[in-house]
């Protein structure tokens, strides 16, 4: 248990946990220990892990649509990340906006290590892992976590002890923050995304830059070279502010394409404030193994090449995706739509792209944006599609899955449709 964390410091609090995915669980966790009167609200259908947690702890388990009597006399309400605080305006109209903070915020408040946190619209736990790996061959004790395996209060109540936290932070969990104020932030670059969940571009922006609002001038601010003068147009951080670009300062076989090598130099800045050296950072990237689902190698098919990029769920992330291969791509894209412009990259499918095959939903976007850039087919499901483009391929070619979407038109998330991805390229070895 944490120094900061006292049986009894919260009783008589009553506290309400909306979600119960494993932030959530985190969040209970830690408010019981604290001493809080807990209810767990979640309008899904909760775990055999969750109900079982919340058997062993005494917490009562809402399952269903959330109401107004639900949130009667909470002196604070901990949302999970994924749950927007607009869908809830109605039920929590008469809950003060400041009782309404993020699982971050609320395990932020018991935090004394130094954190160092990442944020950006893609490329987020790449980064984050990268950082934990280089801070780790400098000789650190180091969580990683957040948004990305554990969340931060799942630490908290662990045994666990770091000398510095990694945390991957997403927009969802920065727009509840009202105090979280990390000792090195990471923007790593912003397109459109989550626009079914934010309102628009400039509340996503705004998000995102509350990672920074809290800053001291003892603190460092990361950021895109490219995004500089837009942020210098607003007050975003008082702290120190140092900007990277993509270069070649490390070397990695597994980590393609000039987006992981700003990812690289991102981590690197992150690590360095720490005292890692650059030749402890070096041996970190090449001994790194990339998270799977992005630029993933997954076979080798009588010559042709079969990638899974399935994280990429972003216009901008498939577009990192083509400028990643120097080979013939045969792409695959289609799914969820959550924003963004697809024409915006048709200069890179006409260069780089042999053939699209559209796949689930969204062929009434993608289509007419690439329109005379490559030959455009389309297939209900993932399978057929696959085998429709290995059907045109030649030796060289690579067969890409970089959706551009996200995966709840056909899958369970985007780690189920690389998974099915792989399953199918396997079959035609």
């Amino acid at each position: 248990m944490r120094e900061l964390i006292h049986p009894g410091q919260l009783t008589g609090f009553s506290a309400r946990v909306v979600g119960a995915g494993a932030s959530g669980r985190g969040a209970v966790k830690l408010l019981c220990a604290l001493g809080a009167d807990v209810r767990l609200l979640d309008n899904g259908s909760p775990s055999d892990e969750t109900r079982e947690l919340c058997e062993r702890l005494g917490v009562p388990l809402d399952v269903g649509e959330h109401t107004k009597s639900q949130f009667e006399g909470a002196d604070l309400v901990v949302l999970s990340p994924g749950i927007a605080r607009s869908t809830l305006d109605e039920v929590l109209e008469d809950v003060a906006d400041r009782k309404v903070v993020a699982e971050l915020e609320l395990a932020s408040w018991f935090t004394s290590e130094p954190v160092i946190a990442v944020t950006g619209t893609n490329g987020k736990t790449t980064t984050a892992s990268l950082t934990a790996a280089m801070l780790k061959a400098g000789g650190k004790n180091v969580f990683l976590g957040g948004n990305i395996g554990t969340p931060l209060s799942e630490y908290l109540v662990s045994d666990q002890r770091a000398d510095i936290l990694v945390l991957e932070v997403s927009s969802f969990q920065l727009q509840n923050c009202r105090s979280f104020k990390p000792h090195v932030g990471v923007l790593l670059n912003f397109s459109p995304n989550h626009l079914d969940y934010h309102r628009d571009m400039e509340e996503y922006l705004a998000a995102k830059l509350n990672l920074f609002a809290r800053q001291t001038d003892k603190d460092l601010a990361i950021a895109p070279l490219e995004l500089k003068k837009e942020l210098t147009k607003r007050e975003w951080t008082k702290a120190k502010q140092a900007y990277f670009v993509p270069t070649d300062r490390f070397k990695s076989d597994k980590l393609i394409g000039p987006h992981n090598q700003a990812n690289m130099e991102a981590a690197w800045l992150a690590a360095r404030a720490f005292g890692v050296t650059e030749e402890q950072a070096g041996g970190a990237v090449a001994a790194f193994e990339p998270k799977p689902h992005r630029l993933q190698v997954v076979a080798d098919v009588n010559g042709v090449l079969f990638v899974d990029d399935s994280k990429a769920t972003t216009i901008e992330a498939l577009g990192a995706a083509l400028m990643s291969f120097d080979r013939p791509i045969r792409l695959l894209a289609g799914g969820r739509y959550k924003g963004g412009d697809p024409s915006a990259i048709k200069h890179l499918v006409e260069q780089r792209v042999a053939s699209v095959c559209l796949f689930g939903e969204s062929r009434e976007v993608f289509e007419p944006a690439w329109e005379g850039a490559a030959s455009i087919s389309w297939e209900a499901t993932l399978e057929p599609a696959v085998k429709r483009l290995y059907a045109e391929s030649e030796p060289g070619d690579v067969i890409l899955l970089s959706p551009a979407t996200s995966s709840f038109d056909l899958y369970e998330n985007y780690k189920a449709r690389g998974d099915d991805f792989r399953r199918i390229a396997e079959g035609l070895a």
